[in-house]
């Protein structure tokens, strides 16, 4: 199957150097494969959102040199489809709504991957149809007690039992919203994605991810988790914590900085136009680098 990357950032705010990293990385591995890259907007979780979010990054992005192939996607425009594959996971019976409260979960959870394990708490409450509807729920998928083994095209062999270290988790909201989870993983296989590249930060939901595209019997792509751009902190930069968008005075100088934390080579000269640094990054290229070894 031809190569077929994205890059699928949330409108929650302008682009900052962090998405910077990780849209670079999978456009340079799609470009280095002679493949196609495509832009999707995971604007589901409006709460969340920022208006004219999504126009500023695309805008950004395309000052920048990226070059998508096919028209943006906008998940706010496929919730039948997330519905859809929602019902034909109820069709096999491990869906459960879930009436637990942060703090519930929290007073009984112990701590996992990302937080609070889910202790299963309403898997094994007797719900009658009559009354599920009284009261908001989630919706929450049934995990097996085994691991989930893939192997990162970065990191190596990867393996996480989904039950022990995250429980059984969410897969429509309490507010009626989709999870990323379930998104991603339907989206992904309707643009037929071949090649994940995207932050570490999405490392430990990548077993989700592939545990849903065995139920639903969707083909799983291949996976690379770049290293994490972090403030002085430590903390991961992001959107939601107001990291400072990326400054358009120099956008060459930009490019350089990302290419030089994905620690792949730099060109001899400064370059002269963005395409000129586009065809020495695109020539250079090497996923493996990106990891120092030291």
């Amino acid at each position: 199957m031809n190569y077929r990357g994205r890059f699928a950032p949330s409108p929650s705010g302008p682009l900052h150097f962090g998405s910077l990293v990780a849209a670079m990385g999978s456009y340079l591995d799609a470009r280095k494969r002679q493949g196609k890259w495509l832009i999707r907007i995971e604007d589901i979780d409006p709460p969340r959102e920022v208006a004219g979010a999504a126009d500023s990054i695309l805008r950004t992005l395309e000052s920048l040199g990226f070059e998508w192939d096919e028209s943006v996607l906008y998940q706010s425009t496929r919730l039948d489809a997330y519905g859809e594959a929602m019902n034909e996971l109820q069709q096999k019976n491990i869906l459960y709504p879930c009436f637990c409260s942060r703090s519930e979960i929290q007073a009984l959870g112990v701590a996992g991957a990302e937080g609070v394990i889910y202790p299963g708490t309403c898997r094994t409450r007797p719900i009658s149809r009559s009354n599920s509807g009284a009261k908001r729920h989630a919706i929450r998928l049934i995990t097996q007690d085994r691991p989930v083994i893939f192997t990162d095209e970065i990191r190596g062999t990867i393996s996480q039992n989904i039950a022990r270290e995250i429980g059984d988790f969410i897969l429509r909201r309490a507010d009626g919203l989709f999870a990323y989870q379930l998104a991603v993983v339907v989206d992904d296989a309707y643009q037929g994605i071949t090649d994940v590249v995207r932050g570490a930060d999405l490392l430990t939901s990548t077993p989700r991810q592939i545990y849903l595209q065995q139920l639903l019997d969707l083909p799983t792509p291949n996976y690379k988790h770049l290293p994490l751009v972090t403030d002085k902190n430590g903390q991961k930069l992001s959107k939601r914590l107001g990291s400072d968008p990326i400054n358009m005075t120099n956008p060459v100088a930009v490019l350089i900085s990302a290419l030089s934390f994905l620690n792949q080579p730099l060109p001899p000269e400064h370059p002269a136009s963005i395409a000129e640094f586009w065809r020495w990054a695109i020539a250079q290229w090497n996923h493996l680098s990106t990891i120092d070894p030291k």
